[in-house]
């Protein structure tokens, strides 16, 4: 056998390096370095003016702090804070923004590890995910230190259940129920509410389990906003069809208005009709909501109705039963619909969470399914997207009246025009 035709394999104990990760962690080191030379640097320009009697600079450089390794999401990277010397003891004391004193990982670890609990890995396993997942250098993931950090984020979600409600004001909700596919002691139900603030900003208001979602679960979750200084609900709420959540929601705050969801009530009436007619409804249902005017929409309607009844009347069915609940939003501005017509807050920042969930050989506790997901979501709430005409908020607010997204005022001012 020549040796050209000679396959050689690595010993499996050989740990290969990663030159591509090498290269990466280098650069953001050496990036991470200026970026605080760069600071340091602003700040002394700040108390240039300061002399001492002899003229000499009262701030001036000291040195660095101790080495630090900080965990990031491509793994170990060493940092050295730079540090300043306050030569006329006035109590002037630099402190770098970009590296917190006490940091030891950077935020995208610090969502891994929720997640990571809610796939089921038990906190003896985390420092061998961890290495996998950060490199060789996962240090400060003890055991020791991921029970310390579990039950700081269940005492923040504690603090966070227990908030005063008393100044918040809503004016939209976003209402659904989840479930996780990670293993859990009990089948319970994940209740998550969004609310879109007087301002057009976007924010988690309530997490809780229950019992699927029933009426019972939910009437707990709203009265406890209530309880907590709530006194008034949003003026209007967007969910599914599950009559759970719209049973409670008449009890508890019956003022507020009812959006049924587009995407699952699309998918129930789709799955009431043959495959191959599937396609062809779901456009027409499009045509529905995405009419101008209400009227244009009730035509729709009616149109899908001539079109699908004869042969397929429970198709038909499912979408009259709530015609008027799913048109609703065209009683609030037209800046909003694209927020308002279907739960897509809630579904869009749980599809990570929820689809990439598996069943382990783990098992979640109530609490710690709670709290993980609090956690996730709460990283979440920093991305969510403020409402698009956020100025229209206040108008929806102070009770104008809306006719096909657009504000009665504003009909006036054209026909007066």
């Amino acid at each position: 056998m020549s040796k050209d035709n000679v396959i050689t394999f690595k010993n499996p104990s050989e740990k290969a390096i990663d030159p591509l990760m090498t290269i990466l962690r280098e650069g953001a080191q050496q990036l991470l370095a200026q970026a605080l030379e760069t600071e340091i640097t602003l700040f002394k320009a700040a108390y240039e003016e300061l002399r001492l009697a002899d003229n000499s600079p009262q701030i001036v450089r000291n040195g660095t702090l101790p080495t630090r390794s900080l965990q990031t999401g491509i793994g170990s990277i060493n940092v050295e804070v730079p540090r300043i010397k306050d030569r006329g003891k006035s109590g002037i004391k630099f402190q770098s923004s970009l590296v917190p004193p006490y940091l030891r990982r950077t935020k995208n670890i610090e969502e891994l590890l929720p997640v990571l609990y809610l796939k089921g890995i038990s906190t003896g396993d985390f420092g061998e995910a961890l290495t996998c997942l950060v490199g060789e250098k996962a240090m400060g993931m003890s055991h020791s230190t991921i029970c310390r950090l579990k039950q700081t984020w269940e005492n923040d979600f504690e603090e966070w259940n227990k908030r005063s409600l008393i100044k918040n004001k809503y004016v939209y909700f976003w209402a659904d129920g989840v479930y996780l596919q990670a293993r859990m002691e009990e089948k319970q139900c994940l209740l998550v509410i969004i609310g879109a603030d007087e301002f057009g900003k976007k924010e988690l208001v309530a997490v809780q389990d229950g019992f699927r979602e029933c009426e019972q679960s939910w009437t707990e979750v709203l009265l406890a906003l209530k309880q907590r200084g709530l006194a008034v609900g949003a003026h209007l709420a967007t969910g599914d069809g599950s009559l759970g959540f719209w049973q409670a929601l008449r009890k508890v705050y019956p003022e507020t208005k009812e959006q049924r969801c587009w995407v699952h009530k699309t998918a129930n009436v789709l799955s009431k009709l043959p495959k191959t007619l599937q396609s062809k409804a779901k456009a027409h249902l499009h045509d529905i909501w995405l009419n101008e005017t209400k009227e244009d929409a009730e035509r729709s309607f009616d149109f899908f109705t001539n079109c699908y009844e004869a042969k397929y009347p429970k198709a038909v069915k499912c979408l009259q039963k709530d015609k008027d609940q799913l048109l609703e939003f065209y009683n609030f501005p037209a800046e909003h619909w694209s927020h308002i017509r279907t739960t897509n807050p809630i579904e869009s920042t749980f599809a990570t969470v929820r689809l990439r969930t598996e069943k382990t050989k783990g098992c979640l506790s109530r609490q710690t399914a709670l709290t993980m997901t609090f956690k996730l979501l709460e990283s979440a709430q920093k991305r969510w997207i403020k409402l698009k005409g956020a100025h229209r908020v206040a108008e929806v607010i102070t009770g104008v009246n809306f006719v096909n997204g657009i504000a009665q005022n504003d009909i006036k001012q054209r026909v007066a025009a």
